[in-house]
């Protein structure tokens, strides 16, 4: 391989972990706006999606692999490459969790718990993830050591949403106020709530773990990955 084909590819596999992680972030935000207006077009399309982004996956998996195994690369082209590697996998688990968001409102019999402000929570998570692929593309240590510094934010909204469901149904004040509800569909919607809450922190997990490998990339600097 010529040095500047070799060139051009690193350029190019830079190119297409961005556009994966487009393609993952508005996935997200379709699966989000499906939990909203309960659109049941939005989340099969989220889901019908999962495909393209699997496939986008083994590409540039293949891409680093081939890589590593014809160059030798060294140095910042070495972590350049295993970092982008290790980052495409989390946007692969974040398209998977985009696709569980999206199976959620289609499932979704009832609304429960509605201060539970789920598009917030989502909002911020979809917004570490962009800032991790901003430090990724600008190179940018700052970002990489903000989208870490977030995730306790996230940590603590995701927390205090999964208390208040808790609370509540251990007092039973929400089921016992409407008589309305059949108890098993009002469970199985408290449940897949819960669920919920809990894939976006873990959208917000994924994020930080790109800022780390970033992080790693730039300076050789793994103080985030522990």
């Amino acid at each position: 391989m010529a040095r500047n084909s070799y060139q051009n590819r690193l350029i190019e596999l830079e190119e297409d972990v961005l556009y994966l992680s487009e393609l993952v972030a508005e996935r997200v935000r379709y699966a989000l706006d499906a939990l909203e207006e309960k659109d049941e077009r939005k989340a099969q399309e989220v889901i019908e999606g999962d495909h393209e982004i699997n496939r986008l996956y083994l590409d540039l998996e293949q891409d680093c692999i081939d890589l590593l195994a014809l160059q030798q690369p060294v140095a910042s082209d070495l972590r350049f490459i295993t970092a982008s590697f290790k980052i495409i996998t989390d946007l692969e688990r974040i398209g998977d969790l985009a696709t569980n968001l999206a199976q959620y409102a289609i499932d979704a019999e009832n609304d429960v718990y509605t201060e539970v402000d789920i598009q917030r929570i989502g909002n911020a998570a979809l917004d570490m993830v962009d800032q991790a692929m901003d430090a990724y593309e600008s190179e940018d240590t700052e970002l990489c050591h903000s989208v870490a510094e977030r995730d306790d934010n996230i940590d603590e909204m995701c927390n205090n949403a999964s208390q208040t469901v808790v609370r509540d149904l251990m007092t039973g004040s929400d089921f016992e106020g409407d008589g309305e509800l059949d108890p098993e569909e009002f469970l199985i919607d408290v449940r897949r709530l819960l669920l919920t809450i809990r894939d976006l922190e873990r959208i917000g997990d994924h994020a930080v773990n790109v800022a780390a490998r970033t992080l790693y990339m730039i300076d050789n600097d793994d103080s985030l990955l522990f």
